[in-house]
């Protein structure tokens, strides 16, 4: 029987810590980004517990395509081995693909030597390049200001832009990096900045919004004060000052894509 259901974009939210503590209690779960974009599985930033996550939600490492780190630090790359060994069936099934910075990749790789083997290749990330998976492409269109080579990454899919604006501190031209986003996704680990801490905080995200105008935004990996003053109220907030739909994601949240048309 053909399939005669259209193919859908979704964006699954495995866990929604951000920063050591949230990470190291699991007040909330850390396991990266799911994504599903015409067919095209990827997951973006497999944290501890990603393994766990991904399986509670139905979700098979197994149809993954690929596996992206934005940087390498361990509430984005922990369960990086885990799930390309579940990825490939254990190595059984050679396929997918590990797209990284390449200091993810060097001294410490965040990879194990031996799994190398089990997937397609590795990709090196870089500044202002555009990749090409299957039916979607995706570009690192900066480097972020962050202690370790760090990407965001935007997202073209079916008629949709998106972006992944991941771990950096605010600086000039980030905002034009990801303009043209229909969709922003934003970590905020911060209630206000704290410099010389290289984190975005409410006072950026609310920028960002502003001058991006996004039919939606998405606050995710939270820092334990923005935590506490509930992230929820503060989406509704900044909703009110930027007057765009912001949204504080949940663990397990599934956001597809269409809502994008209805905005």
């Amino acid at each position: 029987m053909i399939n005669t259901q259209p193919a859908t974009d979704t964006i699954t939210f495995l866990g929604t810590a951000g920063a050591r503590f949230m990470v190291s209690r699991q007040l909330a779960a850390s396991g990266g980004i799911w994504l599903n974009l015409n067919g095209t599985q990827i997951l973006l930033d497999p944290g501890p517990g990603s393994i766990v996550q991904s399986t509670k939600r139905k979700l098979s490492a197994e149809k993954l395509n690929a596996i992206i780190l934005s940087h390498r630090h361990l509430d984005h790359s922990a369960d990086v081995n885990v799930m390309v060994e579940a990825m490939t069936n254990g190595g059984f099934n050679r396929h997918g693909w590990l797209y990284a910075p390449a200091d993810a990749l060097d001294n410490e790789p965040v990879i194990y030597t031996y799994l190398k083997k089990f997937i397609e290749g590795v990709i090196i990330l870089e500044e202002g390049k555009s990749y090409t998976l299957d039916n979607i492409t995706f570009s690192t269109p900066v480097r972020h200001v962050h202690p370790v080579e760090t990407y965001g990454i935007l997202f073209r899919s079916q008629g949709h832009c998106f972006s992944y604006i991941t771990d950096t501190r605010y600086f000039a031209g980030l905002n034009k990096s990801y303009a043209d986003s229909e969709l922003l996704i934003i970590n905020t680990v911060f209630t206000e900045p704290r410099p010389p801490v290289e984190h975005l905080a409410i006072p950026d995200a609310a920028r960002i919004i502003a001058e991006i105008k996004p039919k939606v935004a998405i606050l995710s990996h939270f820092g334990l004060h923005v935590w506490q003053a509930k992230p929820w109220k503060i989406a509704e907030e900044l909703s009110r000052q930027t007057g765009v739909k912001v949204i504080a994601a949940r663990d397990g949240m599934k956001f597809d894509l269409s809502q994008l048309e209805e905005e």
